[in-house]
C-alpha cells in the first residue's frame, strides 16, 4: 500500500495492535497450555472420552492457538482516512462513517494494556481498535475532527 488513497504522498501510519509484553505473555501462555496438555496426556488417555468431548477439547485448543496468533501478529494502520486492524476478522472504519470517538489510554499500564479507540458508527455499531503506538489512533481522530468541523469560507477580495 502506498498511502495514496486520499491523494497524499504520506506513507500509512502503522503499529502493532498490542504491546510487546502482552504479545510475549500470549506466546508464553499458549506454549504453557500446550505443554500442560502434553504433560497431562498419560492421565487423559485413561479417561473415557466421547466423540463430542474430544471434538470440544480439540476446538478449544485450536481457539487458544488462533487467538494467541492474532494477539502476536495483529497490526493497526491508518491508510488515508481508513483505520484498519487485522484481527480474527479485519476491522475497518472510514473517517466519514464515524459518529463518536473515545480514546482510552492508561499511561501507567501501557506496557500491558494497549491504547484503544472506541468508534461509534453513524448508522449503528461499535468497534474497538487497539494500537501500541497511540499516534495511529490520534491521527485517525484528527481526520475525523477535520471532517466534523466545517471549514470557514475564504474572505472575498476587497471586503473588510
Amino acid at each position: 500500500m502506498t498511502g495514496e488513497s486520499d491523494g497524499s504522498n504520506a506513507s500509512p501510519l502503522e503499529s502493532a495492535a498490542f504491546p510487546p509484553l502482552l504479545r510475549t505473555l500470549a506466546v508464553v501462555l499458549v506454549v504453557d497450555l500446550f505443554a500442560f496438555a502434553l504433560w497431562s496426556l498419560p492421565s487423559l488417555r485413561t479417561t473415557s472420552w466421547s466423540a463430542t468431548s474430544l471434538f470440544v477439547f480439540g476446538v478449544a485448543g485450536l481457539c487458544v492457538a488462533w487467538v494467541g496468533y492474532w494477539i502476536v501478529y495483529s497490526r493497526t494502520r491508518l491508510e488515508g482516512d481508513v483505520l484498519v486492524q487485522t484481527w480474527l476478522w479485519d476491522k475497518r472504519v472510514r473517517a466519514e462513517d464515524v459518529a463518536q470517538l473515545k480514546l482510552v489510554h492508561i499511561r501507567m499500564l501501557e506496557r500491558v494494556i494497549a491504547p484503544r479507540l472506541l468508534v461509534r458508527r453513524r448508522f449503528g455499531g461499535i468497534t474497538w481498535f487497539h494500537a501500541y503506538d497511540p499516534q495511529v489512533l490520534v491521527a485517525f481522530g484528527q481526520q475525523v475532527a477535520q471532517r466534523a468541523v466545517p471549514s470557514a469560507p475564504a474572505p472575498e477580495a476587497g471586503t473588510q
